[in-house]
C-alpha cells in the first residue's frame, strides 16, 4: 500500500509537451474495473487483440495512450456509450509478451483529460481529447480537509492488517494536496463508481471531501470485521480453554481411578443389562446399542434417542411374574361378588380357567424351542360381546381377581394411527412404544389380564389401519 505512485511526470514530457502529443487524437484502451488515476503506476493485463494492437502500435510511436474506465465489466468490446468520458492520459513504461500471445503493460497516469469527440472505431477507439487539470486551492478550508482527510487515513491504516507503521507520518509529509490525493484514492479500495466520482471532481477540495467520506464508510466496515473477528477469536479461545480443562480433569480422574459423568453412565446401563435377565435376542439388541451410545458424544441427538430406548428397554418387567390362583371355587365365589345373573358367560370364563388348571396339573410339556412356559395356545383369548354398560370390562377386572392377577385396560375406541399401536420410529424426537408396551411397562408384570376395549370402534384413514397392527 501508498507505493505504486510516481510523484512527478517524465523528465522528457512537460504539460506543454502533452498538450502537442495529444492535439490531434489519441488510441483509448478502456479498462475493466479499474478506474485510472494520474501519477498512479498501474500494471495491465492486455489480451483482448484490438487493445494488443493499440498497445503493441502506441509502444512503436510516442507511446502515450488514454486510459478509461468501463461503464459495464461484462461487455467484451465496449463502444463510445460504453465508456466513462473522463480518463487519464498515460505514459507505456514496459511493455512484455507472454506465452500466450497477451501483454503484461506498466502504465504511468499523467494528467486528467476529458474526451471531446470520437474519431474511430476501428481498428481500436480512437478519440480527441482535451486536458483537465483540477482546480488547486489554497485556502483554509483545503488546509481542513487536508488534515481531516490525514487523519481518517490514519485511522484506517491501523484497522488494515499487515500494514507498515509509519503509513500517517510518511503521508503527512507530502506538502501538494493534488499528488496526496491521488497517492491515497490509488492505494485504497474504492467502487468503480466512487472512484470515478473522484476523478470526475473538478477541485482538490472537492476530491479531498469526497475521500473523507469514502475513508469513513471504510473505517465503519473495517472497526465492524474487526469486532466480529475479536468476538469469534474470544469463542475460540473460551472453547480451546474448555476442551484443555476436560482434558486435564479426565486425566485427573483417572489418576483417582474415578470415571467421568459420560463413563460412569455407560457402566450403568451395562450393570443394569447385565442384571436384568433379559431374553437372549433382547440381550443382545441392547448391548449393541449400547455400543453404539459408547462412541457417541453426550451432545449428539442420537445419543439421548439410544438412551431413551435403553431405559424403556430395562424397565419393562421381563422377570416379574404373578403366580395363577387356579382355584375354580374362590373363582365362582369373586365373580358372584362382583356381578349378578350372567349365568352362561360365568361358566364361560369357569371354563377357561379348568382348562388352564388341567394344563397345569397334568404337567402338558411346551413345544421345542419354549422350555419352562405353559402352552397357552388353548383359550388364551376371551371377547365380551355386548351393548354398552353390561358389564364387559368389569368382567375382565373380576377374571384379574380370581386369578391374582393384575389388570390393565387399553381403550381403541376412535383410534386410527396404528403407530399407536406399533410405536413410533425412533427417528422422530420424542418417538414412544406403543400404548400396549406403555401399558405393560405401568402395569409392572409381564403376564396382566390386558384388556382391549371398545375394540370395535376402531377407525382407519391415511395413518394406516391399527387393526391390521393388532392381529400381528
Amino acid at each position: 500500500m501508498f507505493q505504486d505512485i510516481i510523484s512527478t511526470q517524465p523528465n522528457d514530457i512537460s504539460e506543454e509537451n502533452l498538450a502537442q502529443l495529444v492535439a490531434e487524437e489519441l488510441p483509448i484502451l478502456p479498462l475493466r474495473n479499474i478506474v485510472p488515476m494520474p501519477m498512479a503506476v498501474l500494471p495491465l493485463a492486455v489480451g483482448i487483440p484490438r487493445s494488443v494492437q493499440l498497445i503493441e502500435e502506441a509502444s512503436r510511436g510516442s507511446r502515450i495512450i488514454g486510459l478509461v474506465a468501463m461503464k459495464d465489466p461484462s461487455i467484451e468490446l465496449p463502444g463510445p456509450d460504453e465508456i466513462y468520458q473522463t480518463g487519464v492520459i498515460a505514459l507505456i513504461h514496459k511493455v512484455v509478451r507472454t506465452d500466450e500471445g497477451a501483454l503484461q503493460v506498466i502504465v504511468q497516469g499523467l494528467e486528467r483529460m476529458k474526451i471531446t469527440e470520437w474519431t474511430a472505431t476501428e481498428p481500436y477507439l480512437k478519440a480527441r481529447v482535451e486536458l483537465a487539470p483540477e482546480i488547486i486551492e489554497t485556502d483554509v478550508e483545503a488546509e481542513a480537509l487536508r488534515q481531516s482527510l490525514l487523519d481518517i487515513t490514519e485511522e484506517v491504516a491501523e484497522l488494515l492488517p499487515n500494514l507498515p507503521e509509519g503509513v500517517g507520518a510518511f503521508l503527512r509529509q507530502i506538502r501538494d494536496n493534488r499528488q496526496l490525493v491521488y497517492l491515497i484514492a490509488s492505494n485504497i479500495q474504492l467502487e468503480v463508481e466512487e472512484a470515478q466520482q473522484l476523478l470526475e471532481a473538478d477541485s482538490i477540495n472537492e476530491k479531498m471531501r469526497l475521500l473523507v467520506r469514502f475513508l469513513t464508510k471504510e473505517k465503519e466496515v473495517l472497526t465492524l470485521r474487526k469486532q466480529i473477528a475479536e468476538e469469534a477469536s474470544e469463542e475460540m479461545s473460551k472453547a480451546q480453554r474448555d476442551y484443555y480443562l476436560r482434558q486435564q480433569l479426565e486425566a485427573i480422574r483417572r489418576e483417582l481411578g474415578e470415571m467421568d459423568e459420560t463413563e460412569a453412565e455407560i457402566e450403568e446401563y451395562r450393570k443394569r443389562i447385565a442384571e436384568a435377565n433379559l431374553p437372549e435376542e433382547a440381550e443382545k439388541e441392547a448391548l449393541r446399542e449400547l455400543k453404539r451410545m459408547e462412541k457417541m458424544p453426550p451432545q449428539a441427538a442420537e445419543y439421548s434417542v439410544i438412551k431413551t430406548y435403553l431405559d424403556w428397554l430395562l424397565d419393562l418387567p421381563w422377570n416379574a411374574l404373578t403366580e395363577d390362583n387356579l382355584d375354580i371355587e374362590h373363582a365362582r365365589q369373586v365373580l358372584d361378588e362382583d356381578h349378578y345373573d350372567l349365568e352362561k358367560v360365568k361358566e364361560r370364563i369357569l371354563e377357561y380357567l379348568a382348562v388352564r388348571k388341567l394344563i397345569k396339573e397334568r404337567g402338558i410339556e411346551a413345544p421345542e424351542g419354549h422350555e419352562g412356559e405353559l402352552h397357552e395356545a388353548m383359550g388364551a383369548i376371551l371377547c365380551f360381546v355386548g351393548p354398552p354398560g353390561v358389564g364387559k370390562t368389569s368382567l375382565g377386572k373380576s377374571i384379574a381377581r380370581a386369578l391374582g392377577r393384575k389388570f390393565t385396560r387399553m381403550s381403541l375406541g376412535g383410534m386410527r394411527d396404528e403407530a399407536e399401536i406399533r410405536g413410533h420410529r425412533r427417528t422422530y424426537i420424542g418417538a414412544m412404544p406403543g400404548r400396549i408396551i406403555q401399558a405393560i411397562k405401568r402395569v409392572g408384570t409381564r403376564n396382566p389380564v390386558f384388556m382391549l376395549d371398545e375394540i370395535d370402534k376402531i377407525g382407519m384413514d391415511w395413518r394406516g389401519d391399527p387393526s391390521s397392527a393388532l392381529l400381528e
